[in-house]
């Protein structure tokens, strides 16, 4: 499942050639809106993965893949964080749109796309720290009006995570835990509560109900039973 790190409003340099430096993530320190932190080391395999591959991670306007604006020419990690050089494409629409608004200072942030490879939490704080991530993409975003919504986002799909490894684990999901997954899984509200209603609860002694539920969800999603 990919995820997107909170915005970061470290870009350092911008040409008008389109070309711009900034950082897209940092290490350490406290955590970010989302309660992660990134470990130093986090993207080195996924970037050695990219150089072997001859590729880069995308670079999109909000994370939208329908709207490249550009393209990364370097990334590298040091002591801060993940510094990346991009290339904004001047020939496209939204890549100009995007140029006028950070030079303007109009947006100034930079955030990544992702897929958890290792991670840890710590069970007192609810703080991530992830360890190990395969870096997808690298947007210009502007902050503010959806962070909220992000932020839910987010969150729901790190509990769906948390869920799965708890069902292939063989756990038996509380009814709503059953609704918090499947939304994590993007079911709308009322399709994950109409199907919890369904399959944890449906007919006869409610432990062989629950059961026919969960392995419902594991063919569903092609978890083992």
């Amino acid at each position: 499942m990919d995820k997107t790190t909170a915005p970061l409003l470290e870009i350092k340099a911008l040409k008008d050639s389109g070309e711009f430096e900034g950082y897209g993530s940092t290490f350490g320190g406290e955590p970010d809106a989302y309660g992660d932190v990134i470990a130093d080391g986090a993207y080195a395999d996924s970037l050695a993965s990219h150089q072997a591959k001859g590729t880069m991670p995308k670079l999109f306007w909000q994370h939208d893949p329908r709207e490249p604006i550009g393209k990364w020419l370097s990334a590298k990690e040091d002591s801060h964080g993940l510094l990346l050089t991009g290339k904004l494409n001047m020939d496209v629409q939204r890549g100009r749109e995007a140029y006028a608004l950070l030079k303007a200072r109009d947006i100034d942030g930079l955030s990544i796309g992702y897929r958890i490879k290792e991670y840890s939490v710590d069970t007192e704080t609810g703080v991530w720290t992830l360890q190990k991530l395969d870096l997808v993409e690298v947007s210009v975003v502007s902050v503010g009006a959806n962070e909220n919504a992000v932020v839910q986002s987010v969150k729901a799909a790190k509990a769906a995570h948390d869920l799965s490894e708890r069902l292939k684990a063989g756990d038996r999901l509380t009814e709503r835990e059953f609704e918090t997954w499947l939304k994590g899984l993007g079911f709308s509200n009322s399709q994950a509560e109409r199907a919890a209603r369904v399959h944890l609860k449906g007919q006869g002694e409610p432990a062989e109900a629950a059961d026919d539920g969960v392995a419902f969800l594991r063919a569903l999603t092609g978890h083992a039973a």
